[in-house]
């Protein structure tokens, strides 16, 4: 019997290749993905990625989508108790077991296990441990595509932003980068791969600065969608 399994979804790079990893394995049955948004923009929490994107990536894998809302501000604690919330009913439904795409970052693995222990569940890490660069390659030459959705401009230029997640971006970035931005250097979206049923059109549209963060405003192609100044974090 497969191992029911919820996933936990930014819609970058790392979840969409966790993903990947756990639909190849019999012994898992991913039944939903669970993203973290906040409320007052209706956005990823630190990615700045639009709920409407995350809702078209979704429909196009084909899983369905919990959310988990936090306000804008929120701390650390306001963040668990919206997490362990969720994970609270899904644990009601006999999913034990949640995933994350980290590589390896002991502090957060750390800090996951312990938010999830609380609520008596287990977490898996699908790609732990992979080698980054390897696996950026395995991203470029497996059917996926992304767009850089947010920059730390502390780690890598702000030029990067916004640009397409293929061999020219993974080739330049800065030797003290690490390839898959496991250190927050930047965050993707993911608009197309091997697990959707169709291509998500994505526009960039205008760029935002908040502090060493640069963000691109991403939209579906065919939404009239205003960029709004303060709307990203």
């Amino acid at each position: 019997m497969s191992i029911p399994v919820v996933l936990s979804w930014s819609g970058g790079k790392d979840c969409a290749l966790a993903l990947d990893r756990l639909l190849s394995e019999d012994r898992y049955e991913v039944v939903s993905l669970l993203t973290t948004f906040t409320r007052e923009y209706e956005r990823v929490s630190m990615h700045g990625v639009r709920r409407e994107l995350i809702l078209e990536q979704a429909r196009a894998i084909g899983l369905p989508l919990s959310e988990s809302w936090i306000e804008k501000g929120a701390c650390n604690a306001d963040y668990e108790a919206a997490m362990s919330a969720s994970l609270e009913q899904f644990k009601l439904t006999g999913v034990e077991t949640i995933a994350f795409g980290d590589l390896y970052v002991e502090e957060i693995r750390a800090y996951r296990d312990q938010l999830v222990q609380r609520v008596g569940m287990q977490s898996l890490y699908p790609i732990w441990g992979e080698e980054t660069t390897a696996l950026a390659e395995r991203f470029v030459a497996g059917g996926f595509n992304a767009i850089t959705c947010c920059v730390d401009t502390k780690q890598i230029p702000e030029s990067f932003c916004g640009r397409e997640l293929d061999s020219a971006f993974f080739e330049t970035l800065p030797d003290s980068a690490d390839r898959c931005g496991e250190n927050g250097e930047f965050h993707s979206f993911v608009y197309n791969c091997p697990q959707m049923s169709s291509q998500i059109e994505v526009c960039v549209g205008e760029t935002q600065r908040d502090g060493q963060f640069v963000f691109s405003d991403l939209t579906l192609a065919t939404a009239s969608i205003h960029f709004q100044q303060d709307a990203i974090t």
